[in-house]
């Protein structure tokens, strides 16, 4: 099962993250980043930079592919995922931008009309992904119903990257970043699939909030189905996940994953 850490904010959650993924570049300067955009991550990105500055890591030739993009959005709009994981991650860590890559870059910004042009966008990502020798570390946030990426519920826990439609309530949710205005939301995105996410060598979800409860307990908890994606993370060898009491608060094993990460050995890290 998932190893499961309870923390008391979000600054503790990314500073854990932070000390991981600074290991891992120390120990391997191109290290592969699996990225992810939303709220989740912002905090665990910040702790990374606090400690690649303290420390003076080089990060010149780590490399990232970020989960997901919308589709028919122009590159340069500020919600692309393009533009957002160049802001918020590869111009703050100093990241090469020619070693980033996201779903959507190769489409620049292609309508959904042009079926044989985005078709073949997903397998390119994941032979891309696979050519670069896979990602070390994936960064995971979760949807309220219990999605990855975009792999909304009844998605295949086998699938590879490819185009999904948006469910409404993600639309709604994601409305906040485009002016409260639904009509601006996008229908469709190109993600990672289920698939293409477990075979990352390590899984970091982070999840905060009593939104994110029901779901966390269904990813933790539940039986592995497709109707909760993220419950696919049961399934994978070294999976972590992160989050504070109002998240972890329908687990019904706290106490256990509270005195496990307490009495864990320091060198196993994460």
């Amino acid at each position: 099962m998932a190893e499961v850490i309870i923390v008391k904010d979000e600054a503790e959650a990314g500073a854990i993250y932070g000390r991981c993924v600074a290991d891992l570049i120390k120990a391997k300067p191109d290290a592969v980043l699996g990225l992810a955009t939303g709220s989740s991550p912002l905090a665990a990105y910040r702790a990374l930079l606090g400690i690649v500055e303290a420390e003076s890591i080089d990060v010149s030739q780590v490399r990232g592919f970020a989960l997901d993009e919308y589709l028919g959005l122009p590159l340069t709009h500020p919600e692309s995922y393009h533009a957002t994981i160049h802001r918020t991650v590869v111009e703050p860590l100093g990241l090469d931008p020619a070693k980033v890559h996201v779903p959507g870059d190769i489409l620049e910004g292609a309508p959904l009309s042009d079926g044989e042009r985005i078709a073949g966008a997903g397998p390119a990502y994941d032979a891309a992904i696979e050519a670069a020798g896979g990602i070390d570390v994936q960064i995971l946030g979760i949807g309220t119903d219990g999605h990855v990426g975009f792999n909304e519920p009844g998605s295949s826990l086998a699938s590879g990257t490819r185009v999904k439609t948006l469910t409404e309530q993600t639309r709604i949710d994601n409305a906040r970043f485009f002016d409260d205005d639904l009509a601006q939301v996008p229908t469709h995105c190109i993600t990672q699939g289920i698939g293409t996410i477990l075979k990352a060598r390590h899984l970091v979800l982070l999840a905060f909030g009593a939104g994110k409860a029901e779901a966390v307990a269904e990813t933790v908890e539940g039986g592995v189905s497709a109707f909760c994606p993220a419950s696919a993370l049961q399934l994978h060898p070294h999976a972590t996940i992160i989050v504070d009491e109002a998240a972890a608060s329908r687990l019904r094993h706290k106490d256990y994953y509270r005195y496990s990460y307490e009495h864990k050995p320091a060198w196993q890290g994460i």
